[in-house]
């Protein structure tokens, strides 16, 4: 049996929270870096002389705003059970009204209207209605120690 830790990085619609670039903290990284970047080379410095070149420069104080909310926004997710991901999430929604821990212990899965966009998601609850939570976790968990990431796929 898994630790309760990785069976609650199931979200409910049968992604792993785990293998999420924003759980993984990829985008409050790249946010960093590109800070970074922009402080080694000095540019944050020199943005009224870059204006003079490139006139997108004079909003730099709006792109500084937007990195903020980048970091704040998407810096750290909780997981889908303590609320993360989408604040609105409808299968988050229904799963909690029907007393289901995941979308795989519904007879409706393969018809529902809110699983129809997430084909990964369907993918996976069809793999978890197999080989059960714990399993399916485990396997995640194993891909994710490897370097697995759903970001690599949609970079693709």
């Amino acid at each position: 049996m898994l630790s309760g830790n990785l069976r609650e990085l199931v979200g409910y619609c049968g992604l792993y929270c785990g293998a999420c670039g924003i759980y993984q903290g990829k985008i409050r990284q790249a946010v960093e870096n590109l800070r970074k970047i922009i402080k080694a080379y000095g540019f944050d410095k020199y943005v009224s002389e870059l204006a003079k070149w490139d006139p997108a420069f004079q909003h730099y104080d709006k792109f500084e705003r937007v990195l903020d909310g980048f970091s704040k926004m998407f810096g750290e997710c909780p997981d889908c059970l303590r609320g993360g991901g989408d604040p609105n999430c409808k299968i988050r929604e229904c799963c909690k009204q029907k007393g289901y821990r995941t979308c795989a212990e519904c007879n409706e899965m393969e018809k529902c209207e809110y699983l129809k966009r997430y084909s990964q998601a369907l993918a996976s609850l069809r793999e978890i209605r197999v080989m059960g939570m714990d399993k399916w976790a485990e396997k995640m968990h194993e891909k994710v120690d490897q370097g697995y990431s759903y970001l690599d796929e949609r970079l693709k």
